[in-house]
């Protein structure tokens, strides 16, 4: 069984683990204005990998795809980025001034304003343009998770962290589930390969990587230990939840912090987490049925017992990206594009439809 589990594993890391593939830079002029031309409107959505899905303040659901970035209105999907870059795009932020940030596999980050993109990339000082996450902290500032380390811009420099000191990361490396059965080096590249950062009510920015996962206070970054004092391994999401917990999904599965425990859920590998307006946490995880990625409800009513309500509502090759929309709807990113949950139905956006 273990070793089915170890081959799973691997499966997921070769096909999720997708930005180690070598993409050249689409657009290389540096942090230059691009005028934005007409773009393309469709009645359906992207047909590939879908990495994150977010609502505007105005209402429009943003996608991040390989395909590019997508503005779904409520009645057709626009490709925002399809006369801009063919880059493939993972994250995407709205940040407080109502602007856009997408980030991208070997073309750095994008800035939108609407009308124009702007391209930032190593020649600007941003750490790595393979880029597959975006925060904003309190104070406004924009971080970016790179392979090489987080980069903070604020809105005129970067300035650029490392979890730990060592050897940058190379097209001849690999992952092995193998990795993570043993202690990984200090100055492995993997502990600076950023999945997701998170600002926690104290202050402090948690960082999930490859390696692993860690709290910085502002002059250190301290390795993150469960309660049996091992570290976190291969962190892929990272939330703040409306109570100000700290929850974790990777290798080691599903865990809580509240602020001295640490508190787990599950032990099956964990891609993805999302809270609801409820306070449910919704997860993209291993299905405890099939070789595949399941998305699941955590019952928020049920934390309290040794074993919470969950329930599993799909199973897909891969799951990505969640997201609640303004009228309760759970929209979920997929290997062919990115569906919406209504509670009944399930609705595919290339053209498939399938029941609950």
């Amino acid at each position: 069984m273990k070793n089915k589990r170890n081959v799973f594993y691997s499966l997921l890391i070769i096909l999720a683990g997708v930005i180690y593939f070598p993409v050249q830079a689409q657009q290389k002029n540096g942090a230059q204005d691009v005028v934005e031309t007409k773009d393309v409107t469709t009645s359906q959505g992207p047909n590939s990998i879908v990495r994150t899905i977010k609502q505007d303040r105005k209402g429009n659901i943003w996608i991040a795809s390989w395909e590019g970035i997508f503005k779904y209105d409520g009645k057709s999907f626009t490709n925002i980025s399809s006369k801009v870059s063919s880059a493939r795009f993972f994250s995407v932020l709205e940040d407080r001034k109502g602007n856009f940030w997408f980030a991208s596999i070997g073309s750095g980050v994008y800035y939108y304003n609407g009308k124009s993109f702007r391209n930032f990339t190593t020649k600007d000082g941003l750490a790595n343009d393979r880029v597959t996450n975006i925060y904003e902290d309190k104070t406004g500032n924009i971080w970016f998770g790179t392979e090489g380390g987080a980069s903070r811009y604020d809105g005129k420099s970067f300035q650029n962290f490392k979890m730990k000191e060592g050897a940058a990361h190379t097209d001849a490396d690999s992952i092995h589930v193998s990795f993570y059965q043993q202690p990984l080096p200090e100055g492995h590249w993997m502990h600076n390969d950023v999945n997701s950062i998170i600002e926690d009510k104290t202050g402090k920015l948690w960082f999930g990587t490859r390696g692993y996962a860690c709290v910085y206070d502002g002059k250190t970054f301290t390795t993150i230990t469960n309660k049996d004092g091992k570290p976190f391994a291969n962190v892929r999401s990272i939330i703040k939840d409306k109570k100000g917990n700290i929850w974790l999904g990777g290798n080691d599965g599903l865990w809580r912090y509240d602020g001295s425990t640490f508190t787990n859920f599950t032990q099956k590998f964990v891609g993805y987490i999302y809270e609801d307006k409820k306070g449910n946490i919704w997860t993209s995880s291993e299905s405890a049925n099939t070789a595949a990625w399941a998305l699941s409800r955590y019952d928020e009513k049920s934390f309290s017992n040794k074993k919470p309500t969950v329930t599993e509502i799909t199973n897909k090759p891969m799951i990505f990206g969640i997201l609640e929309d303004h009228k309760g709807n759970i929209w979920f990113g997929a290997f062919d594009g990115v569906y919406r949950y209504n509670g009944n139905t399930i609705t595919s956006f290339n053209g498939k439809q399938s029941q609950k």
